[in-house]
Order: C-alpha cells, then sequence, then structure tokens
C-alpha cells in the first residue's frame, strides 16, 4: 500500500531543523548562569546576547536591548494585556482594541480585562479576513489605550496591514501590539517600518525549539512583569536564564532571515500547486483567507458535505498530517472562531482543513496529498445527512 508520511501542520508547530540540533548539542556544555561573573556565566551570557542580536535582525529592530525574552507567544501576549490591565486601571484611557480572528492567547486576555471592567472591542472582519477598517476607524479616540491585531492568521493565513492600522492608532495616542508569532520567518517583519510598539514572535515556529519566544518592547513604551523575581531581563522578565533554548533561538532566527526570499518563492510555489490540485480534482471548495494577501505556506480549505474531523482523520491513515484549525484550540469542538467570523456556517465551518507547509515539503509530497484527498471527500460526502447543494450556496 501505498501510505508514507506527510507533516502540513507547520503551523502548529515546526521540526527542530539540524543545524539548530547540532548547535544546541553543543550548547549543552554551556550549563553557566548567565547572571554569574565568572567565565562560564559571561560565556552564557555572550550566548544570550548573540541570540537577542539575531531576533532584533530578523524583526528589523534597531536596538538588540528592546528584545526580552519569554517562554513562548502566549507568555509574550499576556505580559502586554497585563501591562495594559496595570496601567489602564489608573486612568481614564483604557479602551482596548483588538479584532475577533486573534489566538486564543490574546482573546482570552482581552476577555479577562473586559471582565475587570476595560472597554474592549472585538473588530468584525470580512470574507478574506480583513479587519473591517471603517469600524476600526469608528472605534479609535483618546479613550484607546491599546491596539492588538495579529500580523497574519494562524489559521487562514490572511496578513494584516500592520503598518496603516498602527498609524491610525498612532495618530490617537494608543500603543500598539501585534501578534506575529505565525508572519516571523515567513513574510518580512519590521517593527521599525510598522511603527509598534510590541511584537510578539515564538520560536518553535521557525524551526527551534519549544519553551522559549520573545517580546519586542519600543523605547519608553510601559512594560511590567508578569513573572517577577530578579533582575533578569532587566527586571522585566525574571527566572533563570533558558541557555539552551535561548541558544537554539538565536541559530533558527538567523537561519530564518538568511533564507526568507528563497522559502517565499519555494513555498508559496507549493501553496499555489496544491491549491490548483484541489479546485481541479475535487467539485465544490471554497478557499479560505485573502487570495493576495496571504502567508505563502497556508492553505485553507472548506469541503461541504465532509466533516472536518472526519477528513484529518482519513488523512491521517494516509499518514498525511493535517489541522482542523488552532492547535491551541483542537480539543474543542465548538467551530472554528476566524471561519465563523469571516462568515461561514457552522456546518462549513465544521468541513474545513489547515494545510500549512514548510520548508521540509516536496512537490511530490503535495502531489501525494491531491492524490488521496479527493477519494476520501468524495467517500464522506456520500455518507452525509445534510444535502450537498444547500452547502454549497456558501461557496458562491
Amino acid at each position: 500500500m501505498d501510505t508514507r508520511y506527510v507533516y502540513m501542520d507547520y503551523n502548529a508547530t515546526t521540526p527542530l531543523r539540524p543545524e539548530v540540533r547540532d548547535l544546541m548539542v553543543r550548547a549543552l556544555d554551556v550549563y553557566g548562569n548567565a547572571s554569574s561573573l565568572h567565565a562560564l556565566g559571561r560565556t552564557a551570557h555572550a550566548e544570550i546576547e548573540e541570540t537577542r542580536a539575531n531576533v532584533a535582525a530578523l524583526i528589523g529592530a534597531k536596538e538588540a536591548s528592546a528584545v526580552y525574552f519569554t517562554s513562548g507567544g502566549s507568555e509574550s501576549n499576556n505580559t502586554v494585556f497585563n501591562t495594559m490591565f496595570l496601567i489602564g486601571r489608573k486612568q481614564a484611557r483604557r479602551k482596548i482594541i483588538t479584532t475577533a480572528i486573534e489566538h486564543p492567547c490574546v482573546l482570552n486576555a482581552a476577555a479577562h480585562l473586559k471582565d475587570e471592567g476595560f472597554p474592549v472591542v472585538f473588530l468584525p472582519v470580512d470574507r478574506d479576513g480583513l479587519i473591517d477598517m471603517g469600524a476600526y476607524r469608528a472605534e479609535l479616540g483618546p479613550d484607546v489605550l491599546l491596539v492588538s491585531v495579529m500580523a497574519a492568521n494562524n489559521e487562514i493565513g490572511t496578513i494584516e496591514n500592520i503598518g496603516e492600522i498602527a498609524r491610525l492608532a498612532k495618530a490617537e495616542g494608543a500603543f500598539v501590539h501585534t501578534d506575529a508569532t505565525q508572519a516571523v520567518g515567513k513574510v518580512p517583519v519590521s517593527v521599525e517600518e510598522w511603527n509598534v510598539d510590541y511584537l510578539t514572535l515564538s520560536c518553535h515556529k521557525i524551526y527551534g525549539p519549544k519553551g522559549i519566544g520573545a517580546l519586542y518592547v519600543r523605547q519608553k513604551a510601559p512594560i511590567e512583569p508578569l513573572i517577577r523575581g530578579g533582575h533578569q531581563e532587566n527586571g522585566v522578565r525574571a527566572g533563570t536564564y533558558n541557555n539552551l533554548g535561548i541558544i537554539g533561538f538565536g541559530e533558527a532566527a538567523r537561519l530564518a532571515k538568511e533564507e526568507l526570499p528563497e522559502y517565499r518563492q519555494r513555498v508559496g510555489g507549493l501553496r499555489a500547486m496544491l491549491r490548483d490540485l484541489i479546485l481541479e480534482r475535487i467539485p465544490m471548495v471554497r478557499i479560505n483567507g485573502h487570495p493576495v494577501h496571504a502567508l505563502p505556506n497556508t492553505l485553507n480549505v472548506s469541503f461541504p458535505g465532509a466533516e472536518g474531523e472526519s477528513i484529518l482523520l482519513s488523512l491521517d491513515l494516509e499518514g498525511i498530517e493535517v489541522s482542523t484549525g488552532s492547535a491551541c484550540a483542537s480539543g474543542s469542538l465548538e467551530p472554528s472562531h476566524v471561519l465563523m467570523a469571516i462568515g461561514l456556517g457552522p456546518e462549513l465551518a465544521h468541513g474545513s482543513i489547515r494545510f500549512s507547509l514548510g520548508r521540509y515539503t516536496t512537490e511530490d509530497e503535495v502531489r501525494y496529498v491531491a492524490e488521496k484527498l479527493p477519494p476520501i471527500i468524495a467517500r464522506l460526502r456520500k455518507m452525509s445527512t445534510v444535502p450537498l447543494e444547500e452547502l454549497a450556496q456558501e461557496i458562491r
């Protein structure tokens, strides 16, 4: 039987690339506490500062000192929202603007502030996932404390115009945060060009280790520690440094910046190939996300009449790993909040699959997926109790 292993869930996490793994193995001997003044401590400190410079270069930051290490994207995002809570409760300017399609850690952090009495607005998006700029402008004013909009959506890949969003917010005196976890390493990211105050990224999305991430904080932007204790990270994030994770992060960031142009061209071509083969071989499908302003690796497809989890498990039996949505919400029985926000009904949202490609995806793998997928969809549609004609109306 022609069964193999094909990984197409790179937005959930990426494999540790060999170059990063090899460096981390060598770094096992860099065990000194970076806060210590002796030689071993100084060695660890030097390695950490080299990583800080590499991460700053990856996101276009002028000052490496603006990069703070965290345990990952969720901690970075929560640090920003915790800061807004601490400063906002003491002043009149306290309104929070975010979107309906953010990652759950932003949505839940914003909901917590709402529970604490902060005015919070979850902006709507259009059918392609772009925020409604008219609604955004209408919500801006002198009472806005923070605007938080993700740079690229993890489920449908739509890329937001962060530069314009920040320009409008800054004109009203608000702070701007972007969760760039999915954008970094896939498309150009520049905190200077975007003029954001805070930017979140995570190492395991760029072929590095899990458990390490970073938060960019523009000079003079307020920041309050989520974890209090020692002096590490200038008092912003206490705790003994994760030498091994940070060193791996540095190499992953260096390689991601170096290889970005080649990645975008090659992986973008494979995504286009997969999209075209699906459209050619499977009738009545809907491609979700913006047709132009989208990540080069992300393809979200709705298959009316076929249930998403059944598609996923059927593909899994063929050795193909995909997702029905955000990995952080994969245990939920609720339809994707992102797909619902772009106007899909529950049935169609439940029948959607995210294919996220990566640097190890090959043309042969794309052809294998395009071969195995059509009979799976056909079989599941035959079992469907919902008339296909009704669901087909949604994709027009």
